[in-house]
């Protein structure tokens, strides 16, 4: 396979850990005990790099003892005990601790159980005002025990499934909790999402409660959503009890029940002992070509993976408070409530990315104290482009990462963080997915972050780069391949009894491997460069880039806010590659600009790549969870029609849509 242009290799780092920072990190402290307790290869003393490069390749040839040493290094609590950690390697299928019975709520509160930690905050709550409210630990396991003890009054039982119509607020994370606690299956979806967009996804899995708001507040602004609360209703006929929580402040409609009564009893949680592959939530795809896939994962499974993610490559423990900006429609979410397995103090936003102004974010991390920042990679831009100083403007000694997602986090990006929030600052660009709830590469506190590279494969994961052969490929552009199994992957998609599906979306392209539909790099000295989405690969002339490649390098263009490229097969045998650019205000797309963003692209990736033409647009679509849609603008671009090129639902704003379908026409009649 011909490689994409790579990044120019950084003969030194943009930061490296101290010597101190190394020692005390959790990864350190896990490999020089794994090395006496299970056969790991010992830390390689002054050479952090060696020692994580031994680490991971032994986690990945010793999964089993591996993932038994992380269970007993986290103290995972096995109510029956396991028979063995892998029983079936295979993909997909694989059977991991048969014979156990745990609980990921349990986990999840035990540090309520410290008398020392039961009244210091469990939860930080920060609204619009980004005054934090605090949900002590004592309070969140008294509410999650009488959220469940009501939940089973109601008839739930292990495998039903409760569905939240919520932001990212406290009552979120009790009712998740309470749900696992009596073996329910949660799944949630962000108010901002219409009523189209969660029947989608909650009609598939058919649920028997159903927890509401009356609305939300969000740019400064007041939404209502009693209407759609009310379509929800009628058509979820499985709904047995609907929870109305009055963020507005109105009353509960007929029929609905109320939350405070809800919670207000002081009863000890009762957790249910389950399989460890029983089902703790479903997570959704963004669906823009079909119905969103609806994927289950387990209590064990998600358990141990965010354990490992959490402790050992976030490096957070009781002493932290962790923040990520997210929304409960994004796999993120669920990522940062696994915050509680560690004892770490979670902070949870509800409210816009950048109201009063788009230092936002840095005013919130600032007055919780975060320790760990996470937020998307657009945003970092979105401060960049806007002149934010955060470093310079808020008190952020408290965060030692900031980290970032949703997409890659451009060598600019990088540089922006080192030199506008500190120097001294692990920045941690991190890329998983909503598929595993978990990330396949990034954060590792132990090791050097280079430029425009995300530090190194995770722990556990086979994660290779193949080439059109199925042959691994170093220091060249190729497939993200997981080569065995991990804890997180899907047990099964719902409706899909034979798993046709699932392994349609991963296994087709190479049966027995997971295929995750990204071009990744690895480098020779083990760190990760992400291309962008395979399936939306820019091809010309036998030269494959990833778009990533191009929004990179044309959005440090102070007049580009924002871009879409697309490669369309045109029915003649041509191929006709368009980028689309939105501007920012005041900007105008006149031959000069046109001329630096050509020689931009000729410049710094490649000639071959440079856009047949360059078309401004009135924005950029995206799915709900904030990912640019290239597929479906491409099939627009072939002559698919509307209706059939992506789901509505899954969509942003789908007058923007229109707007590409209506130039496929243009194009095929003029």
């Amino acid at each position: 396979m011909t490689t994409a242009p790579q990044p120019a290799t950084q003969p030194e780092p943009l930061w490296r850990p101290g010597e101190d920072r190394v020692a005390r990190a959790q990864v350190t402290r896990f490999q020089t005990w794994a090395a006496e307790q299970h056969g790991a290869p010992a830390p390689v003393p002054g050479d952090p790099a060696a020692s994580y490069a031994a680490l991971h390749r032994w986690s990945v040839d010793e999964l089993e003892r591996f993932w038994q040493a992380v269970a007993q290094w986290c103290d995972v609590r096995f109510a029956s005990p396991y028979e063995r950690v892998l029983a079936d390697r295979g993909m997909p299928g694989a059977t991991w601790f048969p014979g156990a019975t745990l609980n990921y709520a349990e986990h999840a509160l035990r540090a309520a159980e410290d008398p020392d930690r039961a009244h210091q905050p469990a939860l930080l709550h920060v609204d619009e005002t980004h005054e934090p409210t605090p949900v002590t630990w004592a309070d969140l396991r008294r509410q999650v025990g009488s959220l469940a003890a009501e939940l089973r009054r109601l008839g739930v039982r292990p495998g039903d499934r409760v569905s939240g119509y919520l932001p990212n607020i406290p009552h979120a994370v009790v009712a998740l909790l309470a749900t696992a606690a009596v073996g329910g299956v949660w799944t949630s979806c962000a108010p901002d999402f219409g009523a189209r967009s969660v029947l989608d996804r909650f009609q598939q899995v058919e649920p028997v409660v159903l927890f509401t708001v009356d609305g939300y507040h969000y740019g400064g602004k007041r939404h209502e959503r009693a209407d759609v609360v009310t379509e929800l209703r009628a058509e979820l006929p499985t709904v047995r009890a609907v929870v109305h929580i009055p963020l507005l402040g109105t009353a509960a409609p007929e029929g609905a029940l109320d939350w405070d009564t809800l919670v207000s009893a002081d009863v000890e949680p009762v957790f249910e002992q389950l399989p460890f592959d029983h089902p703790l939530w479903v997570l959704y795809s963004s669906g823009t070509t079909g119905l969103p896939k609806a994927i289950v994962q387990s209590q064990g499974g998600i358990l141990l993976e965010h354990l490992k993610q959490l402790a050992l490559h976030c490096d957070l423990g009781p002493q932290d408070r962790f923040f990520w900006y997210t929304s409960t429609g994004w796999m993120m979410w669920n990522f940062l409530v696994s915050g509680l397995l560690v004892g770490a103090t979670v902070v949870l936003y509800d409210g816009s990315p950048g109201h009063p102004d788009t230092g936002a974010q840095w005013r919130i991390a600032e007055r919780t104290g975060a320790t760990l920042f996470g937020t998307s990679a657009a945003y970092v831009m979105a401060c960049r482009k806007a002149e934010v100083h955060p470093g310079r403007d808020f008190d952020l000694s408290r965060v030692k990462c900031v980290a970032t997602t949703g997409s890659p986090l451009p060598p600019d990006g990088f540089r922006w963080i080192h030199d506008e929030v500190a120097e001294d600052m692990w920045i941690a660009s991190v890329s998983g997915g909503t598929d595993v709830c978990s990330c396949f590469a990034g954060a590792v506190p132990t090791l050097p972050v280079h430029i425009g590279e995300l530090q190194a494969p995770c722990l556990g994961t086979d994660l290779q780069a193949w080439d059109a052969h199925g042959k691994p490929v170093v220091d060249e552009v190729g497939e993200l391949i997981v080569a065995a199994p991990m804890p997180s992957m899907p047990i099964r998609f719902w409706n899909d009894p034979d798993g046709t599906r699932y392994r349609e979306s991963y296994f087709e392209m190479f049966p027995g491997a997971w295929r995750h539909g990204d071009w990744i790099t690895l480098t020779s000295r083990g760190s990760v460069v992400i291309h962008g989405r395979s399936d939306s690969t820019l091809n010309r002339q036998g030269v494959r880039m990833g778009s990533a490649d191009i929004y990179e390098a044309v959005e440090r263009l102070p007049e580009i806010r924002e871009s879409l490229v697309i490669g369309a097969e045109q029915p003649d045998g041509g191929y006709w590659m368009p980028l689309f650019v939105h501007l920012a205000p005041g900007a105008t797309l006149d031959d000069e600009l046109l001329t630096r963003i050509k020689r931009t692209i000729r410049e710094q990736l490649s000639p071959r790549h440079v856009p047949d033409e360059v078309i401004e647009v009135p924005g950029i679509p995206h799915t709900l969870t904030g990912k640019r849609i290239e597929v479906p603008v491409k099939r627009l671009l072939q002559g698919t029609p509307l209706e059939k090129a992506v789901n509505p639902g899954s969509v942003d704003n789908i007058d923007l849509l229109r707007f590409y379908e209506d130039l496929a026409r243009t194009r095929a009649t003029g």
